[in-house]
């Protein structure tokens, strides 16, 4: 009998061992099957490297017209601008953050804007044109013009406007003028006021009385409602 029970353990310990692997396996997660090419959505940075804004100007005209209006407006604004002097409810100061130029801005707008870049901080002075006194707004711009690729700019930003070569807003590129209309309501009367594109909505320029050069936001509301357009100055037509 004994001998019988020790053969019956035996035999059940056996089916046991058989049976035992069917629950020892290892648990192994699924792979998670990769989507197809076909369903991937690209980057940010990649549709970017694909897009192509127009590289058209939305005008053009003979540079003996421009002269001949620059030199109008000239005598009708008066030698420096006035308007910005005031500042009547410009913010008090800029953006924090200054926005990177694209890989492939050419080396003429990257001159300039590095030109730009190193004046920040000196102070607004009305009718000043050299950083050693301070600059008004287009005293700045014509100095970094003038200095970086060797341009003369008209002196002041109503002349400056209509010199230069109009831009929509979607191409403009670092380097491009804009401009604004700072006197009386908003976005009414004559561009009293000018800056420098650098990318991103950011432009750089000399604000006005008590204040120094800097970069602001053209998305900020005192901007977006005074922007009257934007120009580029011949030299840049082809960069």
């Amino acid at each position: 009998m004994p001998t019988k029970r020790i053969f019956a353990a035996a035999a059940l310990a056996g089916a046991l061992l058989t049976s035992l692997p069917l629950f020892a396996e290892p648990l192994t997660a699924t792979p998670a099957t990769a989507p197809s090419s076909a369903t991937v959505t690209p980057n940010l940075m990649g549709q970017l490297s694909l897009f192509s804004p127009a590289a058209m100007l939305a005008q053009s005209a003979a540079p003996a017209q421009l002269a001949a209006k620059a030199a109008a407006a000239d005598k009708s604004a008066g030698a420096v601008d006035e308007d910005d002097a005031d500042g009547d409810g410009m913010p008090d100061s800029g953006v924090s953050a200054v926005a990177a130029l694209a890989n492939d801005t050419s080396d003429l707008r990257k001159t300039l804007i590095g030109m730009a870049m190193q004046l920040r901080d000196i102070r607004y002075v009305r009718g000043g044109h050299d950083p050693s006194t301070g600059f008004d707004c287009s005293g700045f711009v014509r100095y970094v013009f003038a200095h970086a690729v060797g341009l003369e700019l008209p002196t002041n930003s109503a002349s400056q406007f209509v010199a230069g070569l109009n831009v929509n807003r979607g191409d403009m590129k670092p380097g491009d003028l804009v401009f604004f209309r700072t006197a009386g309501k908003r976005g009414q009367g004559r561009v009293s006021h000018v800056g420098i594109y650098i990318a991103n909505g950011q432009f750089i320029h000399s604000p006005s009385r008590g204040k120094t050069v800097r970069v602001d936001s053209l998305d900020q509301s005192y901007w977006a409602q005074r922007f009257a357009g934007a120009k580029r100055p011949g030299a840049l037509a082809r960069s």
